[in-house]
């Protein structure tokens, strides 16, 4: 006997059940703690690896991510917590569980126009500006963007310069001369004393157009590193040696961290009066300018209050109005 239209059972939403997704309920409400997570530095980073080099005996663990770590951005120089087979063999593969709290980050974006902040090495103490004084010439555009982005980020700039043996470095190095950034000649003929004594027990990251001598330098300072070295093309540019940044370790103790050859610096993500609020010296004196102002001086402002500063202090503003013109123009070959 057929049923009846009216004794058919009417469905509503109540009979639905939706079960989740496979990635949307953990098995547990007890996540693991990793108490016994061992702490290392990252020294490399390639397509989804990462080496880690651990505190308590030096052993390089190649590790993963972890899944718990989502898409948090690890990169050389960061401190992290890693689990699983530490002991560096052969095709063994650690779990990095913990990122922890950056003491300094050098940032860069793509251009002045892309918001997307890209962190290139995090926790080092020196930032090397690496720029050669011929062949390719010195770009002074890159160098002051450079030191923005190491005011900014907590690291302190040296001004490196290589190739001395070709032309007169003098004219070049006095252009931060009041900026109180020390600048070191660092030419194969030079001695690196000077330099080996701010870097030997710190982490140091080396930056600057392909070319300028970032990979010769690291020879010199660590004869066992071999990093490839490069010439400088028939227009003035250099060629990629480096690929990757790596952390390597000095000698004497400490990191050097070079890093791929890079032709414009982005910093999108920097403002005028952060770059300004790095010296003390000029920190109160700008609560006096007007809204909106530019710290530019006139005719852009005319009544910004860094004018009223004299002495040092002036020429101190000076030389940061040409970083802030710096951080106005980021064309690669005015750099």
């Amino acid at each position: 006997m057929a049923r009846s239209h009216s004794s058919a059972r009417h469905w509503d939403e109540s009979d639905v059940r939706v079960r989740p997704g496979k990635g949307s309920r953990p098995r547990t409400k007890d996540r693991p703690s990793h108490k016994n997570a061992k702490r290392g530095m990252v020294v490399s980073k390639d397509r989804g690896r990462w080496g880690v080099v651990l505190d308590e005996d030096g052993t390089l663990v190649t590790c993963m991510r972890a899944r718990e770590m989502g898409r948090t951005n690890v990169v050389v120089g960061d401190h992290v917590g890693v689990v699983g087979d530490t002991s560096g063999k052969k095709d063994t593969l650690a779990r990095i569980v913990r990122l922890e709290d950056r003491t300094s980050v050098l940032r860069r974006t793509a251009d002045d126009t892309d918001s997307y902040e890209r962190i290139v090495v995090a926790n080092a103490d020196y930032l090397l500006i690496v720029s050669a004084v011929a062949d390719p010439p010195p770009r002074t555009g890159f160098v002051e963007r450079a030191l923005i982005a190491a005011f900014v980020g907590g690291l302190t700039p040296l001004v490196c310069l290589t190739k001395s043996d070709l032309a007169d470095p003098s004219a070049f190095a006095a252009e931060f001369r009041d900026l109180d950034v020390e600048v070191l000649t660092t030419g194969v003929d030079d001695s690196l004393d000077a330099l080996t004594k701010h870097i030997t027990g710190n982490v140091s990251a080396l930056v600057g157009h392909s070319g300028v001598g970032k990979s010769t330098l690291v020879n010199r300072l660590i004869p066992d590193a071999e990093r490839a070295t490069g010439e400088v093309s028939g227009v003035g540019k250099g060629r990629h040696t480096s690929t990757q940044s790596v952390a390597l370790k000095l000698p004497q103790g400490g990191w050097i961290i070079d890093t791929p050859g890079i032709r414009s610096l982005g910093l999108a993500h920097v403002d005028p009066d952060t770059v300004i609020e790095v010296f003390e010296d000029l920190r109160e004196v700008i609560d006096g300018c007007p809204r909106g102002c530019t710290h530019m001086g006139p005719p852009a402002d005319p009544e910004c209050a860094l004018d009223s500063l004299t002495g040092s202090s002036a020429r101190r503003v000076t030389a940061i109005r040409r970083l802030l013109e710096a951080l106005r123009s980021n064309n690669e070959w005015e750099m």
